[in-house]
């Protein structure tokens, strides 16, 4: 029986839209107040889910601490009150939300293989989400 299976985590991060291929000009009519010079932070959501049978020992689709753990070290405890835009993942590339659900997305397929990785939602505001599935990369 294969089952789906989403936890939500939280961390905050800053970030300012701003390409260099773009003139000022045209980085605000892009970006609008997100090209603000100083910057701006989100309190942003990630959602995850995987898939996989359900164990017969266990009842679960995979070991929930372990998910967890993974999600903890590798994404909330690193872009955690994190300047998106210093950090080596956007070192080429604009820290949007959708680049950067296809950066955990990419983190996470690389390290976590108890179970098959659907897709991720990133929350970036009331209005706004973002999901990625897979099978695309990062747009410069």
């Amino acid at each position: 029986m294969k089952a789906y299976l989403t936890r939500r985590y939280r961390f905050s991060a800053s970030h300012r839209l701003h390409s260099p291929e773009m003139s000022a000009e045209e980085n605000r009519a892009a970006y609008g107040k997100c090209n603000n010079p100083y910057g701006h932070g989100h309190n942003y959501f990630l959602e995850v889910t995987v898939s996989g049978q359900v164990a017969e020992n266990t009842g679960m689709v995979c070991n929930l601490a372990d998910l967890d753990g993974f999600v903890k070290a590798e994404i909330v405890e690193k872009f955690d009150l994190q300047n998106l835009n210093t950090m080596q993942e956007f070192a080429d590339v604009v820290p949007t939300t959708e680049n950067l659900c296809v950066t955990l997305y990419q983190i996470l397929q690389r390290g976590f293989s108890q179970a098959h990785l659907e897709k991720i939602r990133v929350e970036e505001t009331m209005m706004n989400s973002f999901e990625y599935a897979g099978g695309g990369k990062i747009r410069h």
